[in-house]
């Protein structure tokens, strides 16, 4: 058994790095909180692009067709997937970019992505250390998301589409469940799907019969349609942010009940071997007392 000076030595070690998992799970705490308020007070404002969308294509079908090609003269092999995975710039966050990574090696199969993006520096590193090629390196922090960072992707990714470089492109992320539940899903981006912008209950398209667009309905829809797939990506960076601080909180309190429970078990070892130390300490007095007695 370890003496009692070892034993407090160990002790202040763990108290000290408790401080640091307490520090971090406030930390965290409150970037969570303002990242979800942010993504509240923005997602009225797609809900409504996406509402207008809806209108317009319930009056007018025949506009966007090549954001909702399907490209179906193309086969499964010669088809192109385009996989936009979201990571985290830094670990200590439990299993959370070990699932999200996870994930995109299971989409992407044996062979490799068609093309590959990539979010955080984890991310990066990971799949450069694998030797599998990023087409394009989107080096922006993980970190505070922002409408610029998620209209620049969105921008990239409609321009490979458009042009026909890419068929289909897939956004890889982690959505909150609920305020401890996290889930790794991926999501099929591009080509837009019809269904997913119809009209929903309760809503009428009859408003939108006698507007007149300038200067014409499909210039209108063409200037939307990138604003719409910006809220998409922007939803997903800001998820998947929300979930890496909910992990980091996770993890950081489960540290910190472990210390506490690691400090409960040295506690009782160091008082066991200060009672030795000092029944140690009576049984020599008591010798010597003999001794000299004798």
């Amino acid at each position: 058994m370890a003496n009692a000076r070892e034993i407090q030595s160990r002790m202040k070690s763990i108290k000290d790095t408790m401080k640091i998992t307490s520090a971090m799970y406030m930390v965290s705490s409150s970037k969570l909180q303002k990242a979800r308020k942010r993504h509240k007070d923005t997602e009225p404002y797609f809900n409504m692009l996406q509402e207008g969308l809806a209108k317009m294509l319930a009056v007018s079908p025949e506009l966007g067709t090549e954001y909702f090609d399907d490209r179906p003269e193309k086969g499964e092999d010669e088809r192109i997937a385009g996989y936009l995975v979201i990571t985290a710039d830094k670990g200590l966050a439990g299993a959370y970019n070990h699932n999200v990574i996870k994930l995109a090696e299971q989409k992407m199969g044996e062979d490799g992505p068609d093309m590959l993006f990539v979010v955080g520096q984890l991310g990066r590193h990971y799949f450069e250390k694998k030797d599998i090629p990023i087409d394009i390196n989107f080096n922006f922090t993980a970190q505070n998301p922002n409408m610029n960072r998620a209209r620049h992707i969105a921008a990239r990714l409609l321009d490979l589409f458009l042009k026909g470089d890419i068929d289909d492109v897939y956004v890889i992320y982690t959505k909150m469940v609920n305020s401890i539940t996290t889930q790794t899903v991926c999501k099929k981006v591009l080509p837009l799907k019809e269904e997913r912008l119809a009209l929903k209950n309760g809503m009428d398209a009859s408003d939108y019969e006698n507007v007149e667009f300038i200067p014409d309905a499909q210039f209108v829809f063409d200037k939307i349609i990138p604003d719409y797939t910006t809220g998409f990506i922007y939803g997903a960076l800001v998820e998947s942010f929300c979930s890496e601080q909910n992990s980091r909180m996770m993890a950081m309190q489960t540290a910190t009940e472990s210390g506490e429970e690691m400090l409960k078990e040295l506690s009782m070892q160091y008082n066991r071997a200060r009672q030795a130390a000092i029944t140690q300490e009576i049984t020599e007095v008591v010798s010597g007392s003999r001794k000299k007695k004798k």
